[in-house]
């Protein structure tokens, strides 16, 4: 996966009660960020640093879109849209992370 490409990301706490959507050019660092807690905040006070679904777009302009969309939409509709890309609601960083 090349490093700088902009995506549209969500994460989940281990127990998959807490949604976090965000958006990034350099996916594998940004989670990377995540997992070791490198910034006070939400995702660090929730615990949410597994990778349940990205998507990749072409510019940046385009996946800051997504992502306010996304951030609009209600909870059942995320949990949707994970589900069709990964049913099992693994962490997808090892996958990406090669």
């Amino acid at each position: 996966m090349p490093e700088r490409l902009p995506a549209v990301y969500i994460l989940s706490n281990e127990t998959r009660t807490v949604l976090y959507v965000g958006v990034t050019s350099n996916l594998i660092q940004r989670i990377y960020q995540h997992k070791m807690s490198m910034a006070v905040g939400f995702c660090t006070k929730y615990k949410v640093k597994d990778l349940v679904y990205f998507e990749m777009h072409e510019d940046m302009y385009a996946a800051i879109t997504r992502e306010k969309q996304l951030k609009h939409w209600r909870r059942s509709w995320k949990e949707r849209l994970i589900t069709q890309q990964n049913p099992g609601w693994y962490d997808l960083y090892p996958l990406i992370n090669r």
